[in-house]
């Protein structure tokens, strides 16, 4: 009798906690739906969002004074195709180049300037589309642009010799007494395309992603510790102790923001020496730049996390919220796909996550050698600043409320 009566018991004790738990979620409805909705609406975004299609490539077109091609933009735009944006057509190679090394555009293609000394000779002409990539996956599809380029040209001086009567280059060879044998292959096929990528480095796809799998790490590490720690203190009564002594607001955050800070550098150059000498992940830049590039991460992202912890009312609410951050960091920071590659509201949206401007920067700085895009680290020195006033201000306020109280 006794062991049923101490089972019964048991199960009255763990029902009890059951009940408790069930009556937390019924007294909070805002957190059981956020857990459900807010993956869902993430993916919902994702969806609408992207747009699957790849941007275009920017282009220019280098044609030599000395060709006798069309200068018309529309009449290349109508031959390239949707891959392709004609930007411009110019004369000077360098002018391209310049383009290209400022990063204002993605691909040069320059004509040859002996297309019609080559096919008399019985060889190729050569058409040269240069690009600066890291990425290895638009390597890869750059070289298919410039393949599918060649191919269209074939193609349009094909129909004009078709157009223009029987084997038009060769005809007009041996109108000017100088025919030599042309083999087969050059006939059908006058132009190939030379694919030259001009970036410093051409990582793996391991080396390619390793920098963004750290700035992801970075921010979801920050994010997580941080968003925890206020949390804890206001449920454990501790605000009270820190209302009564001499410490503010502000003092009390730059305290947490060091804390977690030392703790992701440690973490980070551990990171960052398995990547250099475990990956064989090229390191080009200053490992100062490098590690400033690393600070700016963990601060805006300690900011976004002292900024949940601010605002949770819970642990529970707390790690739902980070992991909201998560999912939005895995879709839309371009780790998966381009963020160009999505709508431009998406876009805003991404720009707001620190782990975005990560991603690029320390790309840049470790494969590049230098910073193309200095106005992201702006965004990120200005997100980590607005998010430490905005948390400061609203940690006072509670800090007040509570004395109230």
């Amino acid at each position: 009798m006794s062991v049923f009566l101490g089972a019964a018991k048991s199960v009255t004790r763990i029902l009890s906690q059951t009940r408790k738990e069930l009556i937390q979620i019924v007294r909070r409805p805002a957190a059981f739906i956020s857990l459900v909705l807010g993956p869902f609406l993430l993916m919902a975004l994702f969806g609408v969002g992207f747009t699957g299609v790849r941007a275009p490539l920017q282009t220019i077109l280098v044609i030599p004074p000395e060709v006798s091609l069309p200068r018309e933009v529309s009449f290349y735009q109508d031959l390239t195709g949707p891959a392709m944006a004609i930007r411009a057509v110019v004369e000077a190679r360098d002018e391209a180049v310049g383009a290209l090394s400022a990063g204002t555009v993605d691909l040069i293609v320059v004509a040859p300037a002996d297309a019609i000394t080559a096919f008399r000779e019985g060889r190729h002409a050569q058409i040269e589309v240069a690009f600066d990539e890291i990425d290895p996956s638009l390597d890869a599809y750059a070289r298919v642009i410039a393949y599918n380029l060649s191919q269209e040209v074939n193609k349009e001086i094909l129909r004009r010799a078709v157009e223009e009567g029987e084997a038009y280059a060769v005809a007009r060879l041996d109108a000017e007494d100088s025919l030599t044998e042309i083999p087969p292959e050059v006939i059908a096929e006058p132009t190939q395309a030379t694919a030259n990528n001009v970036a410093p480095t051409q990582p793996s796809i391991v080396q390619f992603f390793a920098p963004a799998v750290l700035a992801l790490v970075l921010q979801h590490m920050a994010v997580t510790l941080s968003a925890l720690s206020l949390v804890r203190e206001r449920l454990s009564g501790t605000m009270e102790i820190f209302r009564v002594s001499p410490i503010n607001s502000v003092e009390l955050l730059l305290g947490k923001y060091l804390g977690f800070g030392i703790i992701s550098a440690v973490m980070a150059v551990s990171v960052v020496l398995l990547m250099v000498y475990g990956l064989a992940t090229p390191l080009l830049g200053s490992p100062l730049v490098l590690a400033g590039v690393i600070a700016l991460v963990v601060f805006a992202s300690l900011g976004l996390g002292l900024l949940i912890s601010v605002v949770s009312d819970s642990e529970r609410q707390a790690v739902q919220l980070s992991l909201l951050v998560l999912l939005a960091s895995v879709f839309f920071s371009g780790i998966v796909l381009p963020v160009e590659d999505f709508r431009f509201e998406v876009r805003v949206l991404a720009y707001g996550l620190p782990v975005t401007h990560g991603i690029t920067l320390l790309q840049q700085v470790m494969l590049r050698g230098t910073i193309t895009t200095e106005w992201q680290v702006a965004v990120l020195t200005g997100s980590g600043i607005v998010l430490l006033l905005l948390t400061a201000c609203l940690l006072r306020r509670q800090l007040t409320r509570t004395v109230r109280a």
